[in-house]
């Protein structure tokens, strides 16, 4: 199956100049704003989007609003699978262009890419997949998301398994690379297995040093038997869609994403990745409709080796979703994966830098963009967080909770927002004093 997109090169066709205005008072609305804003050349991407202009959106990492090629890709799909749903079945049930499509984008061979239906799922199926037995230890820090700890949870209750939590850092807008790397160096020991962690925490929007946590874990393997190796595992989906990095640039040994965030992506897929001599070592735990797996029971044979093919779970999906994901990754590319960091990144320098300096506001995100990525956590002083997004959401503003123990407000500034609305957020912010 191969997603269509217009003939033209879709950089020049998002990159188009835009009209919207200047920002005026606080009590403004963003489409206001919007119209009195300067000609911005990033107009042209939020317009392959039907957000409503009426609310300034900064929580598009949550999910995913489909841009234009995505739409209309997963329009084509739904079409021919209700006007002749098993010829359209049998048509796509190829999935290498899907696998190839995320391959490209992840600087990955396709072969390493399994499709799931999120992260959540692609989690659950790697640790439970792991070979863990009794005595095994599980390294996972304090800052994770309930997926994580709850599919490790749950490996370890079937395993006999101790999953470990530690700290990465003491406050999280002063964490520092070598505190993060050195603090899973430490808590290293003889009996740990897997490494598990999260690229970017939406607890607090710290990026963590994958790339060198990846080589401590690789230093702590030398010598050691295969069996007894240790797995860098990592929940990357707050990166993905966002960073300019391939898998060899983070080095770990697992990854996985939802693509319905940052990626723009048909809500309900999603990838995991892993290192093409390491699948074997995993055990599926959902049937993969695969062709090698299911051959292997026609012929009332053993399975064969695992593969990424066969960690896919099988069954019925939302197939026009899943086979117009490359779309998704179309898009990113056309657009240049430098050019996306680059300008998550803006955005989300000018908003932390304008929260820093508001005397009622704790910035909770390092300013450092090596060590923050989209989110932007803070507290305002005397409000709870869940106040504080109620009274931006007066002003047309939505932002949201972080779902933890403790609680931020966050804000994620992104393609689909532009500078102007960044300011209308830190004047509503700086109104809160």
């Amino acid at each position: 199956m191969t997603t269509k997109l217009p003939r033209r090169s879709l950089l020049a066709g998002l990159l188009v100049t835009g009209a919207a205005g200047c920002v005026g008072s606080g009590a403004m609305t963003a489409a206001s704003a919007r119209r009195k804003a300067p000609a911005d050349p990033w107009q042209g991407v939020r317009d392959e989007f039907t957000l409503s202009p009426a609310w300034i959106h900064m929580t598009a990492f949550l999910l995913a609003s489909h841009p234009r090629p995505v739409r209309e890709a997963i329009e084509r799909l739904r079409r021919e699978l209700d006007e002749n749903p098993v010829d359209a079945l049998h048509a796509h049930e190829d999935l290498a262009p899907v696998r190839e499509a995320a391959a490209a984008y992840m600087g990955a061979a396709a072969e390493e890419i399994a499709l799931t239906d999120s992260t959540t799922m692609g989690l659950a199926s790697l640790y439970l997949g792991l070979p863990l037995e009794a005595g095994d230890e599980v390294l996972t820090t304090e800052h994770d998301h309930y997926s994580t700890h709850e599919s490790l949870r749950l490996a370890a209750e079937r395993t006999g398994a101790v999953v470990r939590k530690i700290a990465l850092y003491g406050r999280s807008s002063a964490a520092t690379a070598t505190e993060m790397a050195g603090a899973i160096e430490a808590a290293l020991t003889p009996a740990t297995r897997v490494v598990a962690i999260t690229w970017v925490h939406s607890s607090s929007g710290v990026k963590t040093p994958v790339r060198a946590i990846a080589e401590v874990v690789a230093r702590a393997n030398q010598g050691r038997a295969p069996a007894k190796r240790v797995v860098c595992c990592v929940d990357g989906v707050h990166g993905f869609g966002v960073e300019d990095a391939t898998m060899a640039d983070l080095g770990c040994d697992f990854f996985a994403a939802g693509c319905h965030k940052w990626m723009f992506g048909p809500r309900g897929t999603g990838v995991l990745w892993g290192k093409r001599e390491l699948w074997p070592m995993l055990r599926p735990s959902i049937p993969s409709f695969g062709r090698a797996a299911y051959e292997a029971w026609l012929r009332q044979r053993p399975p064969p080796p695992t593969t990424a093919d066969m960690m896919s779970p099988g069954g019925f999906h939302s197939f026009e979703h899943r086979w117009a994901l490359p779309a998704a990754f179309a898009f990113h590319r056309g657009i240049g994966k430098a050019r996306v960091a680059a300008r998550i990144h803006a955005l989300n320098r000018q908003c932390k830098e304008g929260l820093k300096g508001m005397g009622h506001v704790t910035l909770h995100t390092p300013l450092d963009a090596a060590l923050s990525a989209g989110i932007v956590c803070f507290e305002v002083a005397g409000m709870t967080p869940e106040a504080v997004v109620g009274r931006l959401r007066e002003r047309r503003i939505i932002a949201s909770t972080s779902p933890y123990a403790t609680s931020y407000v966050r804000v994620a500034p992104s393609l689909l927002t532009s500078e102007a609305d960044v300011e209308v957020v830190l004047r509503a912010i700086r109104a809160l004093a």
